[in-house]
């Protein structure tokens, strides 16, 4: 089979992704072992991976991406993230926890993850099939959780923090070799915006009412996922529950997401995707709202974990599916990054408040009340957006539906 397939390139970025996300979400396992070893806050930690989370989000590598084609950027991607995580090892400092944990694996993610690889997708992918393939790779990404961060937890009980990085940046050099796999470019599945140039897109983009909702609404998400990725382990420890319940409450997100981002994908593809945005942020702040109330038992972690994860990326095939739809998929890296970048600024603030909150006031609580309130915020934004496309003629100003 041609690796021009769109098949071959969905497996393809389904592997990428799968490690790269696996590896990233297994980070929160090593905020308890690394501050405790280097006498460090949960703050600086924190502070770290919000960082790492910023730069993830910047979408000047997907620009990048639809400018010089995805094999280059997934391949340079995979080094970096190799490289960040065996630096990351050796470290014995807060300012190299910065380096290591918040620069290096940040552009790394920015380039092997979904903004990159879903951009690549799209352009192959008919639009009426498209956000079924783009929750089929971001399921991917929930598998690479499930699969991952059980390993890492036993590298971090065998070996320690140190040891477990270096044979983690092993894993992540296979993001290079599959990115070498990938086609320099990819043909457009749809080509009625060939021919527009990127600035009269990014005009059309921030006038278009729809767009700056659906950018304001993944800011929620970006918040939601990161913090509860980052401390739902340390939180739980905190409450008594073992280091096992925590990973395990991990894992099970990754494995229900599989599910959700999967079924959301395909339900985008025949429901208005705004309506199922809606019903998933809302639904976020039910389910928080109730693990805030429940008592904390191992088994309501656990529920916590399978019911959170059904809801956790199935925001990204349908948030990506409507970019694709209303501008076309030639520019799909840069404006998806965009809003992705929104994404990530949520994530930045979710995971470093957390640790603020903690140090300041020794609860998590106040971030959790506020994870209920911004969900019920995004559920309500999302129901204005118009998914019909934009014409490629349109004068920009006109393009606020």
């Amino acid at each position: 089979m041609s690796t021009r397939s769109p098949r071959t390139i969905i497996v393809l970025g389904s592997v990428i992704v799968l490690i790269a996300m696996g590896v990233r979400q297994s980070f929160g396992l090593f905020l308890s072992p690394i501050t405790e070893d280097l006498g460090i806050g949960r703050e600086t930690f924190s502070l770290a991976v919000a960082l790492q989370n910023l730069i993830f989000g910047l979408p000047l590598v997907g620009m990048l991406a639809d400018r010089v084609g995805a094999r280059k950027v997934l391949f340079a991607s995979g080094v970096v993230y190799a490289v960040g995580l065996l630096i990351a090892s050796s470290v014995d400092t807060a300012a190299g926890i910065f380096g290591a944990w918040g620069i290096l694996p940040g552009l790394a993610l920015s380039g092997a993850s979904y903004v990159v690889v879903l951009g690549a997708v799209g352009r192959i992918v008919t639009p009426e099939r498209r956000s079924t393939a783009f929750g089929l790779i971001t399921a991917a990404g929930s598998f690479g959780m499930f699969a991952v961060i059980p390993g890492a937890q036993w590298l971090l009980s065998n070996l320690g923090w140190r040891n477990a990085l270096q044979v983690t940046a092993i894993g992540v050099g296979l993001i290079a070799v599959l990115g070498l796999a990938f086609p320099a470019h990819t043909a457009d599945a749809d080509d009625a915006h060939l021919d527009e140039p990127l600035p009269t897109v990014l005009r059309r983009a921030w006038t278009h009412k729809g767009y700056l909702l659906l950018t304001a609404g993944f800011f929620v998400c970006g918040f939601h996922v990161a913090f509860v990725a980052t401390h739902l382990p340390a939180y739980l420890t905190d409450n008594g529950l073992t280091e096992l319940v925590g990973a395990s409450a991990l894992s099970l997100i990754g494995v229900f997401n599989i599910i959700g981002s999967s079924t959301f994908g395909v339900l985008g593809d025949r429901f208005r995707k705004r309506t199922l945005l809606s019903i998933l942020y809302i639904s976020r702040a039910v389910v928080f709202t109730l693990f805030l109330l429940l008592p904390l038992t191992s088994a309501t972690a656990l529920i916590f974990g399978s019911v959170i994860g059904f809801l956790w990326l199935a925001t990204v095939p349908l948030t990506s599916g409507i970019v694709a739809q209303i501008f076309g998929s030639r520019y799909l890296s840069t404006l998806y990054g965009i809003t992705f970048l929104s994404h990530q600024v949520g994530a930045f603030l979710g995971v470093w408040l957390g640790g603020r909150v903690f140090d300041a006031t020794g609860s998590y609580e106040p971030v959790w009340v506020a994870a209920v309130v911004l969900g019920l915020v995004a559920g309500l934004i999302h129901l204005p957006i118009s998914e019909t496309p934009v014409s490629v003629k349109a004068d920009p100003a006109e393009a606020v539906a």
